[in-house]
């Protein structure tokens, strides 16, 4: 699996190797690619979508911005496609690349009606663009494919209905294969949550008529007292062998008060597809899928281990490809200079669009984040520090604040219309180091004087609840991240927040 908000994954393969994507909404660079030879070890190569002018976020609520991508390799060159939903339904582009890692092009933008986009070449060397859209069905959405003009985005045909599903809501994700001369049409039912299921349709032609699967759905969670549900979204890839994986999201709720919640977000998972006589598929012979299971027998020199920890001492001139910015590169609120990172606030803080903030996903239930931060703010309101986030309206942070002219350290939970400040203390001149410790059920929001007890016992130490950063209390599609921000609170900081390292730490690969 790929731990943390890793949700809607899309892999294809090209000879020995495998390429998979992900959704990233509002956070930029948009699209992370990574690369595996074994379905099962994957290390990131970059992000699709990487210039301001391949992707706009600004004004982008949250959970909206990039949905469900789709990755396809055809004669030589990578392909990308998925749709912008800060800008709304209908609003589809694709990308490409020689090289999976980059330079990938500007959008090439396709209006159809939907979400989920997918294309598929077909052997006569069609194209067809596939996405939801409206239906004449009990629940109005249904499957629509177009043959495409690829080299310029236009479709050559008007948008055809194919399928409605097996009557689950929201039907999305639809992917299009052709094994062994027959077209089959894999999609998602049941609304992105513990609803969730695979469904899965074939036919003689690209356009139908389906047949539904007997054994539908191939895949699901629901009802099961597992600890993966919301199984779905999935894509599969076929092995130089013939074997069949497919990869597909879930999450890990944790069941706190009779209720599930998670806040990890949706995760990649990995499982076997099996074909029965009558040449129908079901993914993992129908059987549950557990967080560990024998991946693909494939016996390869590469193997890349889960990181599970990862130090920043800010020594290079550019910033990890696991680090993300809301909305769009803070390229002017940062610099990286003489081992540190420099973070300038800008007018906004936490609660609204687009704060000074520098982050990477939580990937595991039991993990720590911590930073060292020098800042002496001589403005009132200059304010920096570390954050817990899930959206505008439900974040936690541990921050170094000036008010009346006094350097104060301030713990606040932010849920919904519920604010605290937890604790409102004076601290002394000089650095600070900072932590935010994971349980599964429990934040600890920590902060240390390094010279008197950096590794002994921190001087506060304030709990908050997992459960109200959880995607149900939010009501969002992402996972909690963890970061470094600054701000002005309403106008711009002039004292730089300087951070000496920043290390994500976790005593193993899923948490």
């Amino acid at each position: 699996m790929i731990p943390g908000f890793y949700p809607d994954p899309s892999v294809c393969r090209v000879g020995d190797d495998f390429y998979l994507v992900t959704s990233t909404f509002e956070y930029f660079p948009g699209v992370p690619i990574f690369h595996s030879r074994d379905l099962v070890h994957w290390r990131q190569l970059g992000h699709c979508l990487s210039r301001p002018e391949q992707l706009d976020l600004a004004g982008c609520p949250s959970s909206k911005g990039i949905y469900a991508p789709t990755l396809r390799y055809h004669d030589g060159t990578f392909y990308m496609v998925t749709t912008h939903m800060g800008r709304g339904y209908g609003h589809h582009f694709y990308v490409t690349a020689k090289d999976p890692s980059g330079p990938w092009s500007d959008p090439i933008w396709i209006e159809q009606y939907g979400i989920d986009p997918s294309f598929f070449f077909d052997d006569d060397g069609k194209v067809y663009f596939t996405t939801n859209g409206k239906a004449d069905a009990p629940n109005g959405l249904g499957i629509y494919q177009s043959e495409l003009d690829l080299k310029n985005g236009c479709k050559l045909s008007a948008p055809q209905f194919l399928w409605a599903g097996t009557g689950g809501m929201a039907p999305e994700g639809p992917h299009l294969y052709k094994v062994k001369g027959i077209y089959y049409l894999l999609l998602s039912e049941g609304g992105t949550s513990y609803g969730h299921m695979v469904t899965l349709a074939r036919s003689q032609s690209p356009f139908g008529p389906f047949e539904p699967a007997p054994n539908n759905p191939i895949l699901s969670h629901r009802s099961l007292g597992s600890a993966i549900h919301a199984t779905g979204h999935a894509d599969w890839v076929e092995l130089e062998d013939g074997s069949f994986w497919a990869v597909f999201l879930g999450i890990r709720p944790l069941s706190l008060a009779g209720a599930g919640a998670h806040h990890l977000g949706r995760e990649t998972f990995l499982a076997p597809v099996t074909w029965d006589a009558d040449g129908w598929p079901r993914i993992n012979a129908g059987a549950p899928i557990e967080l560990e299971m024998e991946g693909p027998s494939i016996s390869r020199d590469e193997r890349l281990p889960v990181a599970t920890s990862i130090r920043d001492e800010f020594e290079v001139p550019e910033l990890g490809l696991h680090w993300n910015f809301l909305r769009g590169p803070a390229a002017t609120r940062y610099q990286l200079a003489n081992s540190q990172l420099h973070l300038y606030g800008n007018e906004s803080t936490l609660d609204e669009l687009e704060p000074a903030l520098i982050g990477q996903r939580q990937r595991h239930l039991s993990c720590e984040f911590s930073a060292l931060l020098a800042f002496e703010p001589v403005n009132d309101g200059e304010e920096a520090g570390l954050f817990a986030r899930m959206s505008e309206g439900h974040h936690y942070e541990i921050a170094i604040v000036c008010r009346a002219g006094e350097k104060r350290l301030v713990v606040r939970k932010v849920v919904g219309s519920l604010r605290v400040v937890a604790l409102d203390a004076a601290v002394p001149v000089g650095t600070l180091l900072l932590k935010i410790r994971a349980t599964p059920s429990l934040y600890f929001l920590e902060a240390f004087l390094p010279e008197v007890n950096a590794e002994g016992a921190p001087f506060c130490s304030v709990p908050a609840e997992t459960r109200f950063l959880s995607s149900e209390m939010a009501g969002t599609f992402t996972g909690v991240y963890l970061g470094l921000y600054a701000t002005g609170n309403g106008k711009p900081s002039v004292t730089p927040a300087l951070f000496d390292f920043a290390d994500y730490r976790s005593e193993n690969s899923t948490g």
